[in-house]
């Protein structure tokens, strides 16, 4: 009967603990952006700071999913293009390298925005939503049209970038709105 654990380097079954470890470890790392999603949204609810929740819920979203999300993501497009290609379930391609830049511009622009007043923001948002769409709309015309249903294509961060897209542009509003404008 064959063995369904990992091995390690050395050719000897892995312990069950670093079996698990190494799947938690993959399943974190392959999911982030969700995970800061969701951090984001525990983190407004539990802090207190700004008073308004439009706010701090703007404010989180923003520096986490859309910002460390980005640079994450960009960081496996220009580092790991292989890596980011077949989680998409795409090939790799020069234009992965120009992705990942924007990925990582944007998302360093959004953490910088977490300390930046709603009219900074509020141009960090338009540029989001507008890549968002176009990311999204592309992934599922490729899921329905070419039939790609890989994890990262049509999946957990295709439905969190749909929902930021939704998002952002209404917690602006509300902030906006709780805040006066400032």
């Amino acid at each position: 009967m064959a063995s369904t654990g990992s091995f390690s380097h050395s050719g000897r079954q892995a312990r069950p603990e670093t079996v698990m470890i190494e799947a938690i470890i993959r399943l974190v790392l392959g999911n982030l952006t969700p995970l800061l999603f969701v951090l984001a949204i525990v983190m407004a609810c539990c802090l207190k700071a700004p008073p308004s929740h439009g706010t701090r819920l703007l404010n989180w979203l923003l520096l986490l999913p859309v910002g460390l999300g980005g640079v994450w993501s960009g960081g496996f497009h220009v580092f790991f293009p292989e890596i980011a290609s077949r989680s998409i379930g795409w090939q790799p391609s020069p234009f992965e390298y120009e992705i990942g830049v924007a990925d990582m511009a944007m998302g360093i622009t959004a953490i910088v925005s977490f300390w930046r007043p709603l009219a900074f923001k509020a141009a960090v948002i338009l540029c989001v939503v507008l890549f968002y769409f176009g990311v999204a709309a592309n992934h599922v015309h490729d899921a329905f049209a070419g039939g790609n249903f890989a994890p990262n294509n049509f999946g957990a961060l295709l439905a969190v970038t749909i929902a930021q897209i939704i998002l952002l542009p209404l917690l602006y509003l509300r902030a906006k709105r709780e805040t006066g404008g400032e």
